[in-house]
């Protein structure tokens, strides 16, 4: 296999996705099969990072304590299921305050992978949004797409090369059986 990072998306690919913001514990709900998935490509020797957008806290719909809170239960959902997640970065910033961090923007990813001392050759980055394919674009690394959260809206404006998987349990399958696309989209 010749990654050895995989960087998710939160909102959309790991947990259900909201237009009015996922601000609580409360209101986060991992997809179904999302937080088995991140435990086998752990299994698979893969690094596994998160990269999000959380501009909610720069609009003052929740603190950062609320998302802190949120990422220690992903991460013990996938400690329990045998994974790990590695890092967790996101940026908190509005989108006027034209930060780098942010989504397309690739200073996440960056951070990641200077961290971990990663290649972007090395790092695929999963994401439902177009933002997080540009973001992948800038960085350099392999993106797929998942038609989770707000993947089916936007599969139109990916480049059409790019690989689609139903979700992040079809796109390790992919990944253990080491090819690099869902065959149930095939059939489409």
């Amino acid at each position: 296999m010749r990654y050895k990072c995989v960087i998710l998306d939160r909102d959309g690919v790991i947990n259900h996705d909201s237009d009015s913001y996922i601000k609580s514990l409360e209101e986060w709900s991992p997809i179904c099969g999302s937080i088995s998935a991140i435990a086998e490509l752990c299994k698979l020797g893969l690094t596994v990072c998160v990269a999000t957008n959380q501009s909610a806290v720069a609009r003052g719909l929740m603190t950062e304590e609320s998302l802190l809170r949120i990422h220690e239960h992903l991460k013990t959902l996938v400690k329990d299921a045998g994974g790990c997640i590695k890092e967790i970065h996101y940026c908190p910033h509005h989108p006027q305050d034209n930060c780098t961090c942010r989504k397309p923007n690739s200073g996440m990813l960056e951070n990641i992978c200077t961290n971990l001392h990663f290649h972007p050759s090395e790092v695929l980055f999963v994401g439902d949004n177009h933002s997080d394919y540009e973001c992948a674009k800038r960085f350099g690394c392999d993106f797929a797409l998942v038609l989770t959260g707000k993947g089916a809206r936007v599969e139109k404006l990916i480049d059409k090369n790019v690989s689609r998987f139903l979700n992040l349990q079809a796109l390790v399958t992919s990944l253990r059986d080491q090819g690099i696309k869902d065959p149930a989209l095939d059939s489409r």
